[in-house]
């Protein structure tokens, strides 16, 4: 715990007497200059040299903020980067660039695929919506009004989720072009989730097991347009009810097929614990021909062309083969298929900390202490059945033909 605390820091902000400096602990300083401005410094040192390094002004960056800033930063240190050098090399970038183009390629530098496990769900919204609509223009030129126009553009898109992300990021961006002396003030920062796409409501779609007869059906009349590669995807998220990401940026070091698991690490699952997925039969002879149309590829599925932010196959792909196809369901996403699985474990009388177990969620309260079910034989016969349903909903000519299946407890 610091030493310092939020009532001493508006104290000393409202007499207003310069601070040189008062430590909250491990260099983390505070400091308030004659002019009124209150800042945090942390200070450091590097091959025997002390060194300073500003983190924000105070309030802007709160105090549990700073704690946290600064605890990444001197992770940083110990492992012998200078982090006061490395900002200033920052704003000698930030003053050759001028647009939102160059300052989103900073920010996704330094600031989101260091940091984040999957930097790329916020560069594509950045490539596919915020960059073409503002990435030309003068970093100190955008307004609120022009923030406001590109939400509303995303959100009558049918796109409010992804319009409440890009307002999260325009935010962030432009405080980090602050921070670098590139924005003087951050036209997103007024703007409220209200204004983007509104309150979030849970998405509750889950295809039936006659939809997901017609889904197949349609995917066979598509033919060669779909992509096997495609068809597959599909199969595998609703046998596996993993992840698209997990999914599309697997490698194939993670599979064992010989004894028929899937070991995904941690950087690839949300909760960032690594989790493993016993491998059903018809999973097996999935993979084995995705192996063979790899090419000795790392990834099981690799990247379709030449691309600088992939190595795998685009995370959009398969949703834009699903969005062509016509299949006359009501609308759904990748995600979908997901809840789908769930949906369709309980038909088949999955109990519900193994489905929970597969899913890779943790049990709420009490029950994850004592938590004696979901072993690893357990899941195997779920994803059994699973698989099973599935293999008998694609083989299925007809929807009247098709039988919503009540099973018992796995």
């Amino acid at each position: 715990m610091g030493h310092l605390s939020d009532i001493q820091l508006k104290a000393w902000v409202k007499t207003g007497q310069p601070i040189p400096g008062r430590s909250d602990g491990q260099g983390l300083t505070f400091t308030l200059s004659r002019s009124g401005t209150a800042s945090w410094i942390l200070r450091y040192r590097l091959a025997g040299k002390a060194r300073e390094l500003t983190l924000g002004r105070y309030p802007d960056l709160t105090l549990s903020k700073a704690r946290e800033i600064a605890a990444i930063k001197r992770v940083e240190v110990q492992q012998l980067v200078d982090v006061a050098a490395v900002k200033q090399q920052l704003k000698m970038k930030a003053k050759q660039a001028s647009n939102v183009s160059q300052l989103a390629e900073l920010w996704l530098d330094n600031a989101i695929r260091r940091r984040h496990q999957h930097p790329e769900v916020t560069e594509r919204v950045l490539r596919r919506d915020i960059i073409p609509a503002l990435g030309k223009k003068d970093v100190s030129a955008v307004t609120t009004a022009e923030v406001t126009r590109l939400l509303a553009k995303i959100n009558a898109s049918g796109r409010p989720t992804i319009s409440n992300d890009a307002l999260r990021y325009l935010k962030a961006m432009f405080a980090y072009g602050e921070v670098l002396g590139m924005v003087e003030r951050n036209p997103a920062d007024r703007i409220k989730i209200a204004h983007a796409g509104g309150k979030e409501k849970a998405r509750d779609r889950a295809l039936s097991q006659a939809e997901i007869t017609k889904l197949f059906k349609a995917i066979r009349d598509e033919g060669l347009g779909f992509g096997r590669d495609n068809e597959i995807a599909v199969k595998l998220l609703l046998v596996l009810a993993c992840r698209k990401m997990e999914l599309f940026a697997a490698r194939w070091t993670e599979f064992d097929l010989a004894n028929k698991l899937w070991r995904i690490p941690a950087s690839q699952t949300k909760a960032g614990e690594a989790r493993e997925l016993p491998l059903p039969p018809e999973v097996i002879n999935w993979l084995t021909e995705l192996q063979v149309r790899a090419c000795g590829k790392e990834y099981v599925f690799p990247a379709r062309r030449t691309s600088k932010r992939f190595k795998h196959v685009s995370p959009d792909t398969t949703w834009h083969a699903l969005r062509s196809l016509k299949h006359d369901l009501e609308p759904f996403t990748v995600h979908d298929l997901r809840r789908t699985s769930r949906s369709l474990m309980a038909d088949l009388g999955v109990p519900f900390d193994v489905a929970e177990k597969i899913l890779g969620h943790k049990l709420p309260g009490v029950a994850a202490i004592y938590d004696r079910g979901g072993s690893m034989e357990q899941q195997r016969v779920a994803l059994e059945k699973l698989a099973g349903l599935i293999v008998q909903l694609e083989a299925s000519e007809k929807i009247g033909n098709v039988v919503q299946m009540r099973g018992h407890p796995a």
